[in-house]
């Protein structure tokens, strides 16, 4: 059977999804909530967009690769599995 390989699969992508969590609290990704119901309504137009600084474009580089690998690893379980059934 190949139920080992799903078990597996959603156990890493329950451990990868902790850790995007942890590390977006540990950012402050979730920081000042009060503020953020009434971004919508704020009718002023910013200023100037934020310029990223070089370890925000790492991290935002950094994160596209872990989705890359986690999309490809998909694929691979998913046609393993497919693979071994039709044997």
């Amino acid at each position: 059977m190949y139920y080992p390989y799903f078990i597996a699969y959603m156990a890493v992508g329950f451990i990868l999804s902790l850790v995007v969590f942890f590390w977006a609290l540990n950012t402050g990704q979730f920081k000042d909530q009060q503020r953020a119901r009434f971004i919508p309504l704020d009718s002023e137009q910013p200023a100037k967009p934020a310029v990223a600084s070089r370890f925000a474009r790492l991290q935002a580089i950094a994160l596209f690769a872990l989705v890359c690998i986690c999309l490809a690893s998909s694929v691979a379980v998913i046609t393993f599995a497919l693979i071994k059934a039709a044997r």
